[in-house]
């Protein structure tokens, strides 16, 4: 099964989607990387999902448990390069993202998580 990598920089987790997103993907996914917060004692995660032009009820929701659990894990979530046709999409789902903060792209991101860590 295909696997998403997960860089470390610092204190911080760095994910980046380039591919379509499918369920088990996700999943898988999202135990990677609860498993490396705890390994790596992580601060801060970046998820940059400029790549996706598209995101369903399943995945949006993936994405808010995910920071979720990060957040319980003492790590910060900050999801990036959100493209308008998604943030249309989660919002017409009525998902919300509570919990996850936003930026345009991996620098402010990494700003926003640097910031939250000081």
């Amino acid at each position: 099964m295909d696997r998403i990598p997960i860089l470390r920089m610092g204190d911080c987790l760095i994910v980046s989607i380039q591919v379509d997103m499918h369920d088990r993907l996700a999943i898988a996914l999202q135990d990677d990387l609860t498993a490396r917060i705890v390994k790596d004692k992580a601060k801060g995660v970046l998820i940059d999902i400029s790549a996706l032009d598209i995101v369903d009820s399943f995945i949006g929701r993936m994405i808010s448990n995910t920071a979720a659990m990060a957040t319980v894990l003492d790590a910060q979530t900050v999801v990036v390069g959100m493209q308008p046709s998604v943030a249309i999409t989660l919002v017409e789902l009525g998902l919300t993202l509570s919990g996850v903060r936003t930026a345009l792209d991996v620098e402010r991101g990494m700003a926003l998580l640097q910031q939250r860590q000081r």
